[in-house]
């Protein structure tokens, strides 16, 4: 690809920092000061707020330039993986806010504690903390290939950059500095993306002469991709949604259950107009560039522009990656300390404060092992909103089915469901049944199993009763 001048490298590298400083500065002025700020932001964020870090969280770097690659590879078809998540926050709002909001929990293993116990909070933390660990992998491939792409850096020389500043953000900024700075950065990365769009389009002539010579499946509806694919990514996209831990903080960081379900529709408006032009820019680029590999089908057009621009449109990418990794990392710190350094240490408020930034520390730089080992950022994605998904069913059959009460059944489920999805992922979907679908079904199966096996808890509760009646008598 073209490279820029050494004086357009220096204009476009100047935006970059000075934005990084600025962004940096603001969220130290905004930091966290106490437990209550870094975990929910002390239940005072706007709705409107809210609903723009809910929809950052799902159209970040990771599905950005995921989704533009995988437009390049199989058609505009691939918009359907951002517009899951449109359907699905409404969905969520109108599902499960209200309940979750009222149990006053910041973590969704929490929550579904409320029926199963310490012991099934933990399994879902372990599987939580599993999948949002390889979302940030993801995120940090995706930040590295834009990075890397202007500033002609090596991927992994890239990725430590990505980590190094997403780390500062979120291990400082908590919930209360993330939430603001996250408006900035989504503001930016929105204005980058159009401006990609205006000039992807501006170079192919519009969309028709694209419809004309490209093959037919670019333009179909459901691509190369395949209506089976698609409605495994709206399943699993919508179920992640509905226990994604960051999804749930932002939620419990709103004024009321009221608040949290208007910004639930803030998401849904934001999210339906970037799924179409992330999609016309992958095809775009396979229409102009063919011959590039598709991880580059969005940051390629920032060679078509001018330092200015590309500077402009970089940092709106730097802005996306920050953000996405800052989310998820500050998610995964929450569920760490909150469910297991909390109540086995049982420690002082200040004290919990300060493991809770050298936790982040380790969090924010322990993906960067991975970087190299992951070639398709949104099948990862995808794979990532199945183990997701397992929770959620967990989570529905304990609010809408509770005469499914087992603790054992819930374990076994949560447990069966992240094996099952990791080892068919592994094995690149068998027989053409996508991972999405095994981590829908498995824990719902292994629940239903359970109940028809008669538990021995029954025997135990109803032994005492008989004890204390013969006692009595």
């Amino acid at each position: 690809m073209k490279q820029f001048s050494t004086e357009g490298m220096v204009i476009i590298v100047g935006i970059v920092i000075a934005y990084i400083l600025f962004t940096t500065w603001l969220t130290w002025r905004l930091r966290s000061k106490n437990s209550g700020d870094f975990m929910a932001g002390s239940n005072v964020m706007p709705a409107f707020v809210v609903g723009v870090m809910l929809m950052s969280e799902y159209i970040g770097a990771k599905s950005t330039i995921g989704t533009a690659q995988a437009a390049f590879e199989d058609g505009f078809a691939a918009s359907w993986s951002v517009i899951g998540a449109a359907i699905g926050f409404p969905l969520f709002g109108f599902l499960l806010v209200k309940r979750i909001y009222n149990t006053g929990k910041i973590t969704i293993s929490a929550a579904i504690a409320e029926r199963y116990g310490n012991s099934t909070k933990n399994i879902i933390s372990l599987i939580m903390i599993y999948a949002l660990l390889l979302v940030n992998v993801g995120n940090y491939v995706s930040g590295a290939a834009a990075i890397s792409t202007v500033l002609n850096l090596d991927l992994t020389t890239a990725a430590v950059i990505t980590a190094i500043v997403s780390t500062f953000y979120f291990m400082f900024g908590g919930m209360k500095g993330i939430a603001w700075v996250t408006l900035l950065h989504s503001g930016l990365k929105y204005i980058g993306i159009l401006i990609i769009l205006g000039v992807a389009l501006h170079m192919t002539g519009g969309v028709s002469p694209m419809i004309k010579e490209m093959p037919h499946f670019y333009w179909t509806w459901d691509g190369n991709v395949g209506g089976s694919t698609i409605f495994a990514w709206m399943i699993g996209t919508i179920g992640s949604i509905f226990c994604t831990q960051f999804v749930i903080q932002a939620i419990a960081s709103t004024k009321s259950a009221e608040s949290a379900k208007r910004a639930t529709w803030v998401a849904f408006f934001f999210c339906m107009p970037i799924a179409i032009a992330i999609a016309l820019i992958g095809v775009a680029a396979k229409y102009l560039h063919s011959d590039i590999k598709s991880l580059y089908a969005l940051p390629v057009f920032l060679q078509d522009m001018s330092p200015w621009l590309a500077g402009i449109v970089t940092t709106s990418l730097v802005a996306s990656i920050f953000v996405s990794v800052s989310t998820v990392a500050l998610a995964i710190a929450s569920l760490v300390v909150k469910d297991f350094y909390v109540p086995y240490r049982n420690p002082t408020p200040e004290r919990e404060f300060r493991m809770t930034r050298w936790l982040s520390l380790l969090i924010g730089f322990l993906p960067l092992i991975f970087v190299l080992f992951v070639p398709e950022v949104l099948k990862l994605s995808f794979f990532t909103r199945a183990i997701r998904l397992s929770i959620s069913v967990v989570a529905i059959i304990a609010f809408y089915l509770p005469f499914f009460k087992s603790t054992r059944g819930a374990n076994a489920g949560l447990i069966g469901a992240c094996v099952m999805t990791s080892v068919w992922y592994l094995l690149g979907d068998p027989l053409g049944i996508n991972n999405m679908y095994v981590a829908l079904i498995t824990p719902a199966v292994i629940m239903v199993i359970d109940r028809l096996i008669p538990s021995s808890q029954t025997h135990v509760k109803k032994a005492p009763k008989s004890s204390m009646q013969n006692s009595g008598a």
